[in-house]
């Protein structure tokens, strides 16, 4: 083998556009649940259940909370195999309603029936947060070990 030579390493991702509906948000989650299981992760591991929910729960407030009319959001999956870990994005179209920090979540309502996405993220990740990448959109993330 020649010196010089390095391997080169590839990062498996996943992304994909839907629409800033119930229907997209439940479309993310199966979509993630299958490239998931085919990355090594099955279905019935405590991994894929923990990452499919958060999934769903970014998923979810990109329909409910970041939606604009004709607009979808984005879904982007990146496996980092050597961690092992997976860090799951959703991008909207509203920079203008960004959620509060990581570690100031307001404690939901126990009347309430919503409020516990964000808190179930970061719970259940490793760290999570938001970016903007330009005037149009935004991008709520969060990274969780899958070893």
């Amino acid at each position: 083998m020649n010196a010089d030579f390095a391997p080169t390493v590839v990062t498996p991702r996943f992304t994909i556009r839907l629409s800033a509906t119930p229907r997209g948000a439940r479309l993310a989650r199966r979509l993630a649940a299958e490239r998931l299981h085919s990355w090594g992760w099955p279905y019935d591991t405590e991994a894929h259940h923990t990452a499919t929910l958060l999934v769903a729960e970014l998923a979810t407030n990109a329909a409910l909370h970041g939606r604009v009319s004709g607009r979808d959001f984005r879904l982007r999956l990146t496996l980092h195999p050597a961690d092992p870990a997976l860090r799951i994005e959703v991008t909207d179209t509203r920079p203008d309603r960004r959620p509060p920090a990581p570690g100031h979540l307001p404690s939901p309502s126990p009347e309430s029936d919503s409020g516990r996405g964000l808190v179930l993220v970061e719970a259940l990740s490793t760290h999570w947060g938001t970016t903007s990448g330009d005037a149009y959109t935004k991008t709520v993330w969060c990274e969780v070990a899958l070893g």
